[in-house]
């Protein structure tokens, strides 16, 4: 049985705390932060001091604390009335999905309860013992966001605070997740760190997948159903093909896989360099032209863009 740590009287100041990084004044807007710890009191510990900043921050909504719900009841209890003036959301109500689903839970929360230039105090937990961490491949993504999220929200005035348990979150991920985050000695070019994942050689396409010279939406939605996608899936899949499709000229398209993990591989006559692609939110509600990738990623599981071989590129797409 775990021990809470005793209730303060009040929230203390915001203080240093060995186990957290936080960019230099004057490195940028977005404050990307990053606490590693391994017992509840060294999370108490770590979380108690950002919440008091967030709180003490002028022109911001209440700090939001986004973290594991056994997390939320150690801070209730160390908040203590305090408590009322935090926001508590379990970590499983927002990080629903993908790693570009959170880039989009974010942004539209920026967009919407932030002050102004996107400021508020965000302390944040992926679910590393759910999603995010069921398998090296989908820890890669996460570590992707992490990356990104450098440049995605680099124009906001957020304070972010991404917290790591080692009990849930590993040491493999913890050390990936150092080279994402200012400050802490380990940095890495955002750059660098997507061109690397994207290094990393996917599965072979299986001899039995099926060519379609054109993914036209009708052939994909029905070649979709048959594999045993529902008919809102089916749907939604054969959408997320023609709107990576409209990033073309398309050479070909290899369907294959069965339900929920249908897959399709997009051959583009032209190079698509841009590792942010289909991750920058859209300014309108709906995505404008170009800006398909963008509902892609945001329907699939995974969707990975490569060079190609003659200059070209390929987009795959992983329904589930």
């Amino acid at each position: 049985m775990t021990t809470r740590p005793a209730r303060p009287t009040t929230l203390q100041p915001a203080a240093v705390h060995p186990a957290v990084t936080s960019p230099p004044p004057g490195q940028g807007t977005f404050d990307h932060r990053m606490a590693v710890f391994g017992t509840d009191e060294a999370f108490v510990a770590a979380a108690l001091p950002f919440l008091a900043e967030g709180l003490a921050a002028s022109h911001e909504p209440p700090p939001l604390a986004i973290v594991a719900p056994d997390k939320l009841d150690l801070l209730r209890d160390a908040l203590g009335t305090t408590a009322k003036d935090v926001g508590l959301l379990p970590h499983t109500d927002w990080y629903t999905g993908s790693a570009a689903n959170a880039v989009a839970r974010a942004a539209r929360h920026l967009a919407t309860q932030a002050g102004p230039g996107g400021r508020c105090h965000l302390l944040m937990e992926p679910v590393w013992n759910g999603r995010a961490g069921r398998s090296p491949r989908e820890s890669a993504e996460w570590i992707r966001y992490e990356a990104l999220a450098n440049l995605l929200f680099a124009p906001t005035a957020t304070t972010a605070m991404c917290v790591y348990d080692t009990r849930t979150a590993g040491a493999v991920v913890v050390e990936a997740a150092r080279r994402a985050h200012p400050a802490t000695g380990v940095y890495a070019d955002p750059f660098e760190i997507a061109a690397e994942l994207d290094a990393v050689p996917l599965a072979p396409v299986p001899s039995e997948a099926e060519l379609l010279p054109e993914p036209v939406p009708e052939a994909v939605r029905g070649w979709a159903a048959a594999r045993g996608l529902g008919p809102a899936d089916a749907e939604l899949f054969a959408t997320a093909v023609a709107e990576a499709a409209g990033l073309g000229p398309v050479t070909g398209a290899l369907l294959w896989g069965e339900a929920p993990g249908c897959c399709c591989e997009l051959g583009l006559a032209r190079r698509v360099d841009d590792p942010l692609a289909g991750f920058v939110p859209p300014g309108t509600a709906a995505p404008e032209p170009g800006q398909g990738l963008w509902f892609a990623r945001q329907v699939c599981a995974y969707v990975d863009v490569r060079a190609a071989a003659g200059g070209g590129t390929s987009v795959r797409l992983q329904y589930g």
